[in-house]
């Protein structure tokens, strides 16, 4: 019990590690979160200082769910647990501590974490993701559709383990909830949809 709440600590500090408000301030000499969405996370990087610093910060919040559960991996064999701890490190990214508890959605972490977990299902969910963003130029809508595809990749391919598939399920909920305004702005008919504004 003590290694797997070592590596949830260490997880939620990786996560906390604020990608763009950091890279933003360094490169840019602003607060991303005063500009566009307000979101400390890629896809505002993107929109707001371009892709070179929407790809770095998306990059770089992906390790941060990816590794710390690759590392447990390493001393863990219980997957439900495994991902219990890289939900530690999403709610890291959502609440960092160092940046006044104010983050990002946590797509881009959520991703590594899935990675970390079930490549393929990784895949899958990136598919599902592009082709939405694709069709529809909602990153909101592809996000959650994405999420709710890997939901849908553990039941199908570990329908025994119940705990699994709820922690999977607790995901899902967390990442709709932290969309819960995007949600409403594609009910209207009014969401933002995706374009870069710089090079």
């Amino acid at each position: 019990m003590i290694l797997e709440v070592g590596f949830a600590v260490l997880a939620y500090l990786a996560g906390s590690i604020p990608t763009a408000v950091w890279y933003a301030k360094l490169f840019h000499g602003i607060d991303i979160r005063e500009h566009g969405s307000g979101n400390a996370g890629a896809t505002n990087s993107l929109r707001i200082l371009g892709k070179k610093a929407g790809i770095t910060v998306l990059v770089i919040d992906m390790i941060k769910g990816f590794l710390p559960v690759f590392l447990a991996s390493l001393y863990i064999d219980e997957i439900h647990i495994r991902f219990l701890i890289g939900i530690a490190a999403v709610v890291g990214h959502i609440l960092p501590v160092f940046s006044g508890f104010r983050g990002g959605k946590g797509i881009a972490t959520s991703l590594g974490v899935i990675l970390a977990i079930y490549p393929l299902g990784a895949l899958i969910s990136v598919i599902v993701f592009a082709i939405t963003v694709g069709i529809s130029r909602y990153v909101s809508l592809g996000s959650l559709l994405a999420s709710l595809a890997f939901f849908i990749i553990l039941i199908v391919r570990f329908p025994e383990n119940l705990f699994l598939i709820l922690v999977g399920l607790g995901l899902f909920l967390l990442l709709v909830f932290m969309h819960r305004e995007n949600v409403k702005r594609l009910i209207n008919g009014n969401e933002n949809k995706f374009a870069s504004k710089k090079p």
